[in-house]
């Protein structure tokens, strides 16, 4: 019985179960293997859609697309979340896959800018706002389906893969992109290649819709739907249910904000953080986060299974605290093992650059000022730098005064400084210590990520779950975590400091661990209907 008096009629079925979580775990990684695909590929993504004659400015531009489909996914969360909540679960996130599985294909089959001009990237940023619409409605649905039907004492664990499957597409994608890589070859890759793992996305839709279409309604939605007991207006009902309004923002600010941005600095800010601040080789900076991911998807089921056990609550600030004491140092030993010789150099000759109105926008086509044009030279090279005001511009390197400021004369400095902007490819002992922290960072996502969808389908009241769970969730995940990328590189492009961006990550856990402190109660134990 729920506390409305409705019989839920729930039966312990373990085949339906196991149907259950593989059929909802799979649509959510192959859903988010859609979303993810553009992150991994936004270098690509902004020459070819956002040309310029500067690597960082087309990122840049690439990344406020990826943060634009984050931006939307409270939207969808809304506009499902109540579909969800009036038709039910099943079928609302059916129509959520799809919409995400043709736009994801169509942002493969879009012309680049030099074919179409203008109509390129806003038919990019129009795909980008349906992706987000999608997912606004997916997780939601998925993490609800399986927690309503998660047998008492277990719903930790089954919840988990919903958790699992968000990781598992990002290494999806990463796969993917490295598989295709190496059948069509470096020449084929970059002239069409690339959109091939957009295309894929069609074949994973029609395994997807072939999966939930064999499942069946929730039974805690079917019995309210049997009774009568739906609510009317699950958006409206949402801000107006006695004391949901707080709830909602404990899970936006508490959990949303501060899982998401930890996950992540794992994900986008590692691998952008590889291939951009140390000059790993993308090959490799890619099989090393994905690897990492890979084998810490594990994390997640185990800190779900963990919940069920010591509760919710304790998994998720433990993993806060950690976040902010090792964050910092973590990055600071892979800048030292993954690229020796570039370390090193920033620290025995650090680059200082000089001048008035010393400022860099990275947005900008051409810097206004003289000592902006020199800041620009090492932004293109992904040199860090430091900036001091004096009444000229000049640079030095060390102590070293850097007499031809010419591009020609500021790389025959750097090269002279010990400063080598070539790719590079740890060897594997080198490799397994990155790979390691990586792992390290994963299981922190693990802790704080893998008790969520139980803790959150418990929190909120039947009726309202879908909308309830939904809209704080994808606000807190859209905007705090999805523009992490181009906030942190947006720092780290106006800084010089290629750490300088993972103080926004420990400025949200900070604020996140502060909130799940003071107002998150514990869920375990707490009655799903």
């Amino acid at each position: 019985m729920s506390g409305d008096g409705v019989d839920t009629g729930y039966v312990m079925d373990a085949r339906r179960d196991r149907l259950v979580i593989t059929a909802s775990a799979l649509g959510t990684l192959f859903e988010w293997y859609d979303f993810y695909i553009y992150g991994v590929l936004a270098p690509i993504i902004g020459r070819t859609f956002f040309p310029t004659d500067n690597p960082t400015v087309e990122l840049l531009y690439s990344l406020a697309g990826f943060a634009i489909g984050f931006g939307f996914r409270p939207l969808g969360a809304a506009l499902f979340g109540y579909l969800g909540d009036r038709l039910g679960r099943k079928y609302t996130f059916l129509a959520t896959i799809v919409l995400m599985g043709a736009a994801t294909a169509g942002v493969g089959l879009t012309p680049s800018a030099a074919s179409i001009g203008i109509a390129a990237p806003i038919i990019l940023i129009l795909l980008r706002i349906a992706q987000g619409l999608a997912l606004g409605g997916e997780y939601g649905g998925a993490a609800i389906y399986v927690a309503e039907h998660a047998p008492p004492g277990k719903r930790g664990f089954y919840t988990s893969f919903i958790q699992a499957g968000v990781i598992g597409g990002f290494v999806l994608s990463l796969i993917v992109v490295v598989g295709t890589q190496w059948v069509v070859g470096k020449a084929v890759w970059e002239d069409w290649g690339w959109r091939l793992p957009f295309i894929f996305s069609l074949a994973l839709l029609a395994i997807s819709l072939w999966m939930r279409l064999m499942l069946r309604e929730s039974p805690i939605f079917a019995a309210m739907k049997a009774a009568g007991e739906q609510s009317r207006n699950p958006l409206k009902e949402a801000f107006t249910y006695p004391g949901n309004r707080r709830r909602m923002l404990v899970a936006m600010i508490g959990l949303a904000a501060g899982f998401t941005v930890i996950a992540y600095t794992a994900m986008f800010q590692a691998l952008y953080f590889l291939q951009n601040g140390l000059h790993v080789t993308p090959g490799m900076a890619q099989l090393l986060v994905g690897g990492s991911a890979f084998v810490g998807v594990g994390s997640f089921i185990f800190f779900g299974w963990l919940s069920d056990r010591v509760g919710r609550k304790k998994p998720i600030i433990v993993g806060y605290a950690l976040l902010l004491v090792l964050l910092l140092p973590l990055y600071q030993f892979m800048g030292s093992v993954a690229n020796p010789a570039l370390y090193r150099a920033a620290e025995r000759a650090p680059v200082v650059v000089s001048g008035p109105d010393c400022s860099f926008d990275p947005f900008a086509k051409v810097q206004p000022t003289a000592c902006g044009k020199l800041l620009d030279h090492f932004s293109r090279r992904g040199i860090a730098y430091e900036k001091r005001e004096a009444a000229t511009p000049s640079v030095s390197i060390g102590s070293v005064p850097v007499a031809d400021l010419s591009p020609h004369g500021l790389d025959a400095a750097l090269h002279a400084g010990g400063y080598d902007s070539a790719a590079v490819t740890p060897d594997w002992p080198r490799a397994l210590l990155l790979f390691v922290a990586l792992l390290l960072l994963w299981t922190l996502s693990g802790a704080t990520y893998g008790p969520v969808a139980a803790l959150l389908s418990e929190y909120f009241p039947a009726r309202i779950r879908y909308s309830s769970l939904s809209i704080p969730y994808h606000i807190g995940t859209g905007y705090f975590g999805g523009f992490l990328p181009l906030v942190s590189q947006y720092i780290v492009a106006r800084t010089g400091d290629p750490y300088a961006g993972l103080w926004y990550t420990m400025a949200v856990v900070a604020v996140a661990l502060l909130t799940c402190i003071v107002a998150l109660p514990e869920t375990r134990g707490a009655k799903m209907d």
